[in-house]
């Protein structure tokens, strides 16, 4: 009896003690860890508006440049060029009404003109023959000099004479004079039509160059390159009507 009376006795001194000290007992709940958001990824995002290639409307896509054909001229020793008509002006009657695009040359000025020793029946033995366009084409001291003098006769604003091809409008390859005037010209190696399609020298070298693999193959007359290659070659190159 006395037992419990004093375990009560030391019970209630005890919980006497707590309250009178003040303390508290608080129930600290754990702050949960914090959860880590992923961390923003930059992205960039680049829309490239594709530009078409030009594409020939002549059947078959044009093919690469014909170096031998386009190859810096040399002047040969002993080779002798003498300026002027060396073969009849192109027959553009067909194509003559169709308006004068960016790249085609000016009818009056550049109406081309062929080369009398190839024709139809020869072109085996001449045009179609590697490295034969080296034995008649004119040496640099030569087309300069005319490029000089149809610069100002074209009336270009740009006069950098590196700013142009002096080219034969029918190609060498195609059977045209070599030195006539008639069939050579300041060529723009930048011009395009307004659509941005590009109608510079480069593009004609490709396309002269598809041409006179047609004709070497028979798929093609020589006198039809002519016309296609002719004042209009932009014209037919794109198939604008």
């Amino acid at each position: 009896m006395r037992a419990n009376t004093g375990t009560k006795l030391i019970v209630g001194l005890l919980l006497a003690a707590v309250l009178a000290g003040g303390c508290d007992v608080t129930t600290k709940t754990p702050t949960p860890a914090p959860t880590a958001s992923p961390s923003p990824t930059a992205t960039a995002t680049a829309t490239a508006s594709a530009t078409p290639k030009p594409t020939a409307s002549t059947g078959s896509s044009p093919e690469a440049t014909d170096a031998e054909d386009e190859s810096p001229a040399t002047d040969a020793p002993g080779a002798s060029f003498t300026a002027g008509p060396s073969g009849a002006a192109v027959a553009t009657s067909s194509a003559a009404p169709l308006v004068r695009l960016p790249g085609e040359p000016d009818p009056t000025l550049t109406p081309g003109a062929l080369n009398p020793g190839v024709t139809q029946a020869n072109i085996h033995s001449t045009v179609c023959v590697s490295g034969w366009t080296a034995t008649i084409r004119p040496p640099s001291s030569y087309t300069n000099k005319l490029k000089t003098q149809q610069i100002a006769q074209y009336g270009y604003t740009d006069t950098s004479s590196s700013s142009y091809e002096e080219d034969h409008l029918i190609s060498l390859q195609l059977g045209g004079a070599p030195t006539d005037p008639r069939n050579l010209w300041p060529e723009p190696y930048s011009i395009s039509l307004q659509n941005g399609q590009p109608a510079g020298a480069r593009v004609k070298d490709v396309f002269e160059t598809a041409l006179k693999k047609k004709v070497c193959a028979g798929t093609m007359t020589l006198v039809e390159a002519q016309r296609e290659i002719g004042i209009h070659w932009v014209h037919a190159y794109y198939g604008i009507a």
